[in-house]
């Protein structure tokens, strides 16, 4: 924390002093598109000086004038940063030329350099600014925003998520435990961030952290030190759960820790959405497991308790078509009127609909695939890449309105043997293997039909 500070520290002087070396820059702020070109013209300055104190200065002003930006404007700096600030074709064709003619690992590393585009290079410099990270992970979360109706700026985004794959890679990852004596700036930041099950005010959060059967862990950056990127919300319990609701109650009765046999990831959230995509790296679920048994010895069970949240609206998919893989006539009759959340105050229909889930869960997880052959769920992508197995399905784990909309209540348990993670994990990424228990695939018809066609 104090090199840290210490860092920021100097960067700031740095910046102050450099900007004396820069007023020819300096002009009254303009609007609309002059504030556009007027940001560009630094960048432009930025990527021409040599000078450390000067570029720091700039940075800082290019970070400061966007952050004042309205949402048109914005998006005018990102059509620049498309079409100004890419490759330089001449260079690259020299270059291409010079391999060409005399092929070595010198002329490979000038075509590699030539072909790099300026705007990463005004990225590396902009990320000098104090605070430069945070800023350009912000901006990026406005360019995700954009990108939906402006494809054209993907090359920017590309660019953008190369780099932070190397600044965020989980060398540079710190995990810490968070507690009920956390500060509360960060604590306000976990109930702000909780993306699976709302935490509804401090009461909530209070009961998710000091029980004595309850863990939290973040993972924080060097970069962000008071942002979680991550975290991960565990209760200790001693048999692997099927709901949700139970380990939620509000007048639930703790466990010991030391009583305990098996820890239960019911919560994952990524905290920043400018980091929307970017892999943390694998065996983060792993890092947490290892941290609990080095303070609980008699944990031998890690498993998650997930939610399901496309499963809703494949399955309105899949019943659509004029034979349902996987489906008896029957079972599509029920899950079709399971589309009506009513269904869970009525026992019989209630049972009905668990059996027919069943089968059609275990079509969704093996067999519903993505057009590079990865499952179309993205919160099994996440635990079968991080070596998980896909352990059992449950029907009625959230019988919530968001758990009925999303998934017509279904939530599975994926489960991570730590001797296993890695065997696990390299049969998912070469393959796409999904590692799934026998009681996962005994839910599948023996008679499955027809395979399905990868989705989009």
């Amino acid at each position: 924390m104090m090199n840290i500070s210490f860092f920021s520290d100097l960067l700031s002087t740095i910046t102050e002093r450099g900007r004396s070396l820069i007023e020819p820059l300096r002009e009254i702020r303009p609007q609309g598109e002059q504030q556009t070109a007027a940001i560009v013209e630094m960048s432009e300055a930025l990527l021409s000086r040599r000078g450390e104190a000067s570029g720091v200065a700039i940075a800082s002003r290019i970070l400061e004038t966007y952050a004042s930006l309205t949402v048109g404007p914005r998006i005018a700096f990102f059509e620049a940063l498309a079409t100004r600030f890419g490759c330089d074709a001449p260079r690259i064709s020299a270059a291409m030329e010079t391999y060409q003619a005399n092929p070595n690992e010198r002329t490979a590393q000038e075509l590699h350099v030539a072909a790099e585009p300026r705007r990463q290079e005004l990225f590396r410099r902009l990320n000098l600014a104090p605070a430069g990270t945070r800023s350009l992970v912000a901006m990026r979360e406005d360019l995700l925003a954009a990108l939906s109706r402006r494809p054209d700026l993907a090359v920017v985004d590309a660019d953008l998520k190369h780099l932070f794959s190397s600044w965020f890679n989980r060398g540079f990852l710190v995990v810490r435990r968070i507690d009920w004596t956390t500060s509360a700036h960060i604590l306000e930041k976990i109930i702000r961030y909780e993306a699976v099950h709302e935490i509804r005010d401090w009461d909530d959060l209070r009961r998710r952290l000091e029980p004595s059967d309850r863990r939290c862990f973040a993972f924080f950056h060097p970069a962000l030190n008071d942002e979680p990127l991550i975290f991960v919300e565990i209760a200790l319990a001693q048999e692997i759960p099927a709901a949700i609701e139970p380990l939620l109650a509000a007048d639930r009765m703790p466990l010991a820790a030391a009583q305990t046999t098996t820890a239960v990831f019911y919560s994952i959230s990524n905290c920043q959405k400018g980091l929307q995509g970017i892999s943390f790296g694998n065996f983060l679920i792993k890092q947490v497991a290892e941290e609990l048994k080095r303070e609980l010895p008699g944990l031998d069970t890690f498993v998650t308790l997930s939610p399901v949240p496309g499963f809703s609206s494949w399955l309105e998919r899949h019943l659509a078509q004029e034979n349902p893989a996987g489906l008896t006539p029957e079972q599509q009759d029920i899950l079709r009127n399971s589309a009506d959340p009513d269904w869970v105050l009525d026992p019989e229909r209630v049972q009905a609909v668990n059996r027919a889930l069943l089968p059609a869960a275990a079509c969704y997880f093996l067999h519903a695939k993505k057009s590079d052959g990865k499952p179309i769920d993205p919160v099994a992508r996440f635990h079968l890449g991080n070596g998980a197995r896909l352990e059992r399905l449950n029907p009625g784990g959230d019988l919530s309105p968001k758990g009925l909309r999303q998934s017509r209540s279904l939530m599975v348990n994926y489960l991570y043997d730590l001797d296993r993670i890695e065997q696990n994990h390299e049969a998912y990424a070469n393959h796409g293997t999904v590692t799934a228990s026998a009681s996962v695939k005994r839910a599948l018809r023996a008679d499955p039909g027809r395979a399905l066609a990868p989705a989009h």
